[in-house]
């Protein structure tokens, strides 16, 4: 099994679908305006329950911006923070 999901690690896989940084992430940013698609977002979202952290792809899809992503991960992650 993965390591538990991190704040570094959620940053460094959305840089990875976004050709940034994972300085450069904006976590106020929608994901779909920093142009992520539902293939990108499901593969995400794949690796993120590979962790242990049980999502679905329309609970993604419901939050506007990564900061509320990264606040149903923690939620759902059942570690500490």
């Amino acid at each position: 099994m993965p390591a538990p999901l991190t704040l570094d690690g959620f940053r460094a896989d959305l840089a990875e679908y976004l050709y940034q940084s994972p300085d450069d992430v904006d976590l106020d940013q929608n994901p779909l305006d920093a142009g992520l698609d539902s293939l990108r977002i499901t593969t995400l979202m794949e690796r993120w329950r590979a962790t242990g952290v049980e999502i679905t792809f329309v609970e993604l899809a419901e939050r506007t911006s990564f900061a509320q992503w990264w606040q149903l991960l923690t939620a759902r992650r059942g570690d500490t923070p």
